[in-house]
């Protein structure tokens, strides 16, 4: 026999965990009868199994084409660092709006991982070129490249990078706030979709703009004076 359960206000996971507790405590079986878990908690079950592979591959191609794109270590976890970092919007948005983790959710922060690589990749390219360009204008000058030069450089990367950053964020959250206010059939799990990307984004700012020329430049500054003592 089938026994059907409508769960509300609360995620899936969590009231199939309680129930079976409770069941193993509190119900005995008569010799060849038991209970088993099925509709949407087994749908569930299957697609966390597949994001057990489907999500370290993402994170590892991520890190391969970064990789490949700057063929440095140090370059490459910089730009890592803005995925956790957008992570922390995602999670005060969900929090903020009462969702609960589910599959929708997850595909929404798989590709907020790739967007927020994506502008950090912009970000350390405007701060290498501006780097790049004042260790040529020391060579012209028969100088070496100072601190306060690295210091010069980051801060001209970083404002450079204030317009067009900002042109990204509002582009993609001019897409994603319509899906957010949506209503009707798939409305449900577009908005679950979106809403980690538009959370993600604005973290991911803060991230882009501040945070990484700062470590950038204590990155370049190690090295800069590790050249200087040898």
């Amino acid at each position: 026999m089938y026994i059907f359960v409508d769960i509300r206000n609360r995620d899936i996971g969590g009231y199939v965990a309680d129930a079976q507790k409770a069941v193993t405590e509190q119900v005995k079986f008569p010799p060849g009868y038991y209970a088993t878990w099925s509709g949407q908690f087994e749908y569930m079950e299957r697609a966390k199994q597949k994001l057990k592979v489907i999500v370290p591959l993402t994170l590892s191609i991520i890190f391969l084409l970064l990789y490949l794109n700057f063929r440095r270590f140090t370059e490459t976890l910089i730009v890592l660092l803005s995925v956790p970092f957008s992570l922390v919007g995602g999670i005060w948005l969900l929090w903020l709006l009462g969702y609960n983790l589910s599959v929708a959710v997850v595909v929404g922060f798989i590709a907020l991982a790739g967007v927020a690589a994506e502008t950090g990749v912009v970000m350390l390219i405007y701060l290498d070129h501006a780097w790049e360009a004042i260790g040529r204008k020391c060579a012209a000058a028969g100088s070496k490249p100072t601190v306060a030069d690295l210091y010069a450089a980051v801060m001209e990367g970083a404002v450079e990078r204030v317009r067009p950053k900002m042109m990204t964020v509002v582009a993609i959250m001019a897409g994603l706030l319509p899906i957010m206010w949506g209503t009707g059939t798939g409305s449900e799990v577009m908005r679950r979709i979106a809403a980690p990307m538009v959370g993600g984004m604005v973290s991911s700012t803060i991230l882009t703009l501040i945070v990484i020329p700062a470590i950038y430049a204590l990155i370049k500054e190690w090295d800069l004076c590790g050249r200087k003592g040898s």
